[in-house]
């Protein structure tokens, strides 16, 4: 990790909340190759935490280790109160899993996919017929419930998918790479999906290499590169960490471009805009200090515009990379 850059502080308020998720000094290797090299997450119950980095990473590795379905080399993690190592019934009971590559059977309708999760968790048949149509009809899929799921488009699989983990109504999801290979309205579809789960008080462990999901979707963020936790906070605490940022302000008067120009000397002039650029992190006592001396000069802008850098900059300075390929654009940010 550059030296220039430092892990953020954790923001006040989601770090007290109860941890629906811990995990400490997690290390998974394949031979000579390590992959987590002493991981620690903190997920706050009723959150969407993200999991943010490049292929091979190793954020699908963390899912499994969480999920169970393979045991780290070393570390400690807990999943809704129960130990990952000597309890793991305890922890598939409460959470659900959902990949990037669909678990859906595409020979079968999308209702028996959903009547087959219902029998696997163990429902009545009246109940398990319940569940599945509430489920359908919450993800707008009871016109296509009785056609094959091989029909199906790929936002509507993914749809399918989340509602099957939902038939056991766990309280945490591991949702790993979920937009993946989504077109931009299934992705922002999905978006919804996720923020509705949270409203009703589900956990959301998200892992993306979409810069724009975990900037929409996340709490927190935590940037895994070389096998380590590189950084973590909110959106906004992770863009503060690296510098760059600015205010630009705009000037209708040349004589008042000229007097706010000379109170503000570290400003770059773009004389024929009329504009400033001033080193700014864009917090509100920097801003405030810039105002403060527009005042002292008696000038007034006609506009002020803040530029901080964006997730695609934290990336960058904490992997040492390029961003995550294939962005989608048409993201709303």
């Amino acid at each position: 990790m550059p030296s220039s850059v430092m892990p953020a502080p954790r923001s006040p308020d989601g770090p007290h909340r109860p941890a629906a998720v811990t995990a400490v000094d997690l290390r998974k290797s394949y031979g000579d190759k390590t992959v987590l090299d002493g991981v620690d997450l903190r997920i706050p119950a009723g959150s969407v935490f993200a999991l943010l980095g490049p292929n091979g990473a190793g954020k699908t590795t963390v899912v499994k280790i969480l999920s169970t379905l393979i045991r780290p080399d070393g570390g400690q993690a807990q999943v809704a109160g129960h130990d990952l190592a000597t309890d793991p019934d305890g922890v598939r009971a409460a959470i659900g899993v959902t990949g990037q590559f669909s678990a859906v059977d595409g020979l079968i309708t999308g209702e028996e996919n959903m009547r087959l999760m219902a029998d696997l968790n163990h429902l009545s048949r009246r109940e398990g017929r319940r569940v599945t149509g509430e489920l359908l009809a919450r993800f707008d899929l009871v016109e296509a419930a009785r056609k094959p799921a091989a029909t199906y488009s790929g936002g509507m699989r993914r749809r399918l998918d989340i509602a099957m983990t939902l038939v056991g109504e766990p309280r945490i999801i591991f949702l790993d790479e979920p937009t993946t290979g989504l077109d931009p309205r299934s992705r922002h579809n999905m978006w919804q999906i996720i923020r509705g789960l949270v409203a009703d008080g589900v956990t959301v462990l998200l892992t993306t290499q979409y810069l724009e999901e975990a900037d929409q979707l996340a709490d927190r963020i935590a940037v895994l590169h070389g096998g380590r936790i590189a950084a973590e906070g909110t959106a906004e605490e992770l863009k503060r960490l690296i510098p760059g940022g600015y205010v630009r302000l705009r000037f209708a008067d040349p004589s008042a471009y000229r007097s706010a120009a000379s109170a503000l000397s570290d400003a770059v002039r773009d004389d024929e805009a009329l504009s400033l650029r001033i080193p700014n992190d864009g917090s509100q006592r920097d801003l405030r200090t810039v105002l403060d001396r527009l005042d002292a000069a008696g000038v007034e802008a006609g506009g002020l515009t803040v530029h901080t850098p964006d997730l695609d900059d934290v990336f960058f300075a904490l992997t040492g990379g390029p961003t995550p390929p294939n962005r989608p654009e048409e993201a709303v940010r």
